[in-house]
């Protein structure tokens, strides 16, 4: 029934009703979309393992933000593109990542998931939080202008770079700190709880593909009316593009991880949750930064003070609370903390 709602918001969309109902309907529509992605995902999962599972889920989760953000760039919004690309971290690695360790905790009571996969993914985040801060720091010690753009474009190849190695390090040499541990095995040599996909590989693949476009239409959609909406609403340009859009482009990712974090499956949530924020961060950034460079547009790393620091506390409260390999529901508890008093921030900013 919640699928009735996607082509509502999409003609809401094209007939140009008012900002308010754009948005709102447009917004809605996400979850459905959502739900259905995450059961495509899974099964996909299913049949390649959690690491194909994740790193397909976070790309198709993502290309929608990376498509909006280069457009957004090449019409010379900058601060749109920092905004929505930097609250698509803190919203994957902060509330995504917490509402999967409280929901997981309630159905599960400790949950665990693998330490040295873990360890290297949040050592990038915290390498890629620290090429965000170099730049922002360069400007606000040294003044903006020619340097930081070209620390910001030397930051953004050794990224890209990091990213690629990632890649090569989760789907190459070291697949199996990434994919699930299965533990209980059957008198039959199988898996105790073996699941069949109950997909095609054509068939998820089509969808996912389908789910995309609409998501892209909806969340086009969406960015059109974020001005009105804002004036019309009360709401801040910097609450609702930092907070707002990027919890609708997020929604993907977010359901997916918490529906699978219920069933047990943690290894393949924190490949969602963790493996988006690490792409965002050292590609989908980067990329945008290259991108301009390559168009003539000069996009720099430089980030506002309060957004460098709210990146930096997120990664490192994000490390701490994963150290031990284990999760629960308190610690599900303190990201989403952590994501609320951020929020607020953002609302009286």
């Amino acid at each position: 029934l919640l699928l009735l709602i996607t082509p509502v918001g999409l003609a809401a969309g094209y007939l140009k009703w008012s900002a308010g109902y754009v948005f709102t309907l447009n917004f809605l529509s996400l979850v459905p979309l959502a739900l259905v992605l995450g059961d495509v995902t899974e099964d996909l999962a299913l049949r390649y393992g959690s690491v194909i599972g994740g790193l397909i889920n976070a790309t198709f989760g993502n290309i929608v933000e990376i498509i909006l953000s280069i457009a957004a760039l090449l019409n010379g919004l900058y601060g749109v593109v920092a905004a929505s690309l930097l609250g698509s971290i803190l919203s994957n690695l902060l509330l995504v990542m917490g509402c999967s360790f409280f929901f997981g905790g309630l159905w599960n009571k400790t949950q665990r998931f693998n330490a040295t996969g873990n360890q290297a993914s949040g050592s990038l985040l915290f390498l890629a939080a620290l090429g965000f801060l170099i730049p922002t720091g360069a400007g606000l010690l040294f003044g903006g202008g020619a340097l930081v753009l070209g620390i910001s474009r030397g930051t953004a190849v050794v990224l890209l770079l990091c990213y690629a190695c990632y890649l090569g390090f989760q789907l190459y040499t070291h697949t199996d700190l990434f994919e699930v541990c299965v533990c209980e095995i059957g008198s039959d040599g199988l898996p105790a709880d073996a699941e069949e996909p109950m997909l095609s590989l054509v068939a998820s693949v089509g969808l996912l593909t389908v789910i995309t476009l609409v998501v892209a239409v909806a969340s086009e959609f969406l960015t059109s009316s974020l001005e009105e909406f804002s004036k019309t609403s009360g709401l801040g340009e910097a609450f609702l593009g930092t907070i707002v859009l990027p919890i609708a482009g997020n929604a993907c990712e977010h359901m997916t991880a918490v529906i699978v974090a219920t069933k047990n499956k943690m290894d393949l949530s924190m490949g969602v949750a963790v493996g988006s924020s690490i792409q965002v961060a050292l590609f989908a950034v980067p990329f945008a930064v290259v991108v301009g460079w390559a168009t003539g547009h000069p996009f720099t790393l430089f980030f506002d003070p309060f957004s460098a620091l709210a990146l930096m506390l997120s990664v490192a409260q994000a490390n701490f609370v994963t150290a031990g390999a284990t999760s629960h529901w308190l610690l599900g508890v303190q990201l989403i903390a952590l994501y609320v008093l951020i929020s607020i921030a953002y609302f009286f900013k």
